[in-house]
C-alpha cells in the first residue's frame, strides 16, 4: 500500500481527518528496520538535526501531526501522531530517549554511537560539523493506524 492509500483508509473511519495535514517519509538510516521497530511499538522515538530545518526550510514537527512511516521502497508500513516535540543538545539527550529511540541495546551510549556517526555525515553533506553541542529536535510518537 502506498501513502495516500494508507491515508485513505485512516481517513476511511473518521471523515474529519481528511484535511488534516500529514507527512510520508522513511528513516534515513536504515529505513526497513526502524519502520519495523515502529509497527511492532519497540521504536517510539526519533531525533533529528535542528540545523537542517533551517536549512532546508521545514518546519519543526508538531504536536498532534501525523506522519506515515515509509519502508526503503515507498510502502506505508503504518501511520503515527506526535505527542511530543523538543530540543535540547546533542550531548544533554538522556537514557530515557535513547530507550525510546528502540535501536540496538537501548541504552545511551549505544544511542550516542549510533547517532554521532548518522549526524557526523548528514552535516558532512551540507559541509557542517558534528559537535556535541549540536541542536537536536527530539520527538515522540505513537502508531495510530496500519
Amino acid at each position: 500500500m502506498d501513502a495516500t492509500e494508507m491515508w485513505n483508509a485512516f481517513c476511511a473511519n473518521d471523515p474529519t481527518l481528511t484535511d488534516m495535514g500529514h507527512k510520508a517519509w522513511a528513516f534515513g538510516c536504515e529505513p526497513d528496520l526502524l519502520a519495523q521497530l515502529v509497527l511492532h511499538g519497540q521504536k517510539t522515538a526519533t531525533t533529528s538535526s535542528y540545523p537542517l530545518y533551517a536549512l532546508e526550510n521545514e518546519p519543526l514537527p508538531q504536536v498532534g501531526e501525523y506522519n506515515i512511516i515509509l519502508d526503503g521502497n515507498d510502502k506505508a508500513i503504518c501511520i503515527t501522531q506526535t505527542t511530543k516535540v523538543y530540543r535540547t543538545l546533542f550531548k544533554e539527550v538522556g537514557a530515557h530517549h535513547a530507550y525510546l529511540e528502540g535501536e540496538g541495546d537501548q541504552s545511551l551510549a549505544y544511542w550516542r554511537k549510533v547517532h554521532q556517526d548518522f549526524f557526523t555525515a548528514e552535516l558532512a553533506e551540507v559541509q557542517l560539523t558534528f559537535t556535541p553541542d549540536l541542536e537536536v529536535v527530539c520527538e515522540e510518537f505513537e502508531v495510530v493506524f496500519s
